[in-house]
């Protein structure tokens, strides 16, 4: 159940912003029914309660030269407080890595790694991956198509 009481209006403000986070607020007001000072104010305390965490640009990995995508299943030796702590910290500091997760099941940990092709991959897992404090065994998975990208929350599920 979220900390910010969200209500319909929420609800539409951030399914819009989700879709779009560069709309003008006019037209964001118009949108969901409100007028644009009440929308901004919205906005605000959304972002100010943490609901909304921040906005970014969605960049397409190839044109940045960035064509391979793994997902690295990663088993540790113990789990205790202090070695989970370490993994973490030395994951969080790494650019390759854009997602981490820590999980239930065969692995401990998965990682979404991005890097620019199959030799950088094999460099990054060598020289960093195989490094971190506390791994014991690491699975790679390298994703052949992207069939659905990153795309917004489910917020039809939220109560209204």
């Amino acid at each position: 159940m979220p900390n910010h009481k969200l209500d319909r209006f929420d609800r539409k403000l951030l399914e819009a912003l989700q879709t779009d986070g560069r709309v003008p607020n006019t037209d964001l007001a118009e949108e969901i029914g409100l007028s644009p000072s009440p929308c901004s104010r919205r906005v605000r305390l959304l972002e100010e309660s943490g609901v909304i965490k921040g906005y970014s640009a969605i960049l397409d990995q190839e044109k940045v030269g960035l064509g391979l995508t793994v997902f690295v299943d990663i088993k540790v030796e113990r789990h205790q407080e202090k070695e989970a702590e370490a993994f973490c910290e030395a994951v969080s500091v790494l650019p390759e890595v854009v997602m981490a997760h820590l999980v239930s099941g065969e692995s401990d940990f998965l990682l979404q790694v991005v890097v620019p092709d199959l030799r950088a991959y094999k460099e990054f897992l060598t020289n960093t991956l195989l490094k971190l404090p506390g791994v014991r065994d690491i699975r790679s998975n390298f994703a052949i198509q992207t069939v659905k990208p990153q795309s917004p929350l489910p917020l039809i599920h939220l109560p209204v």
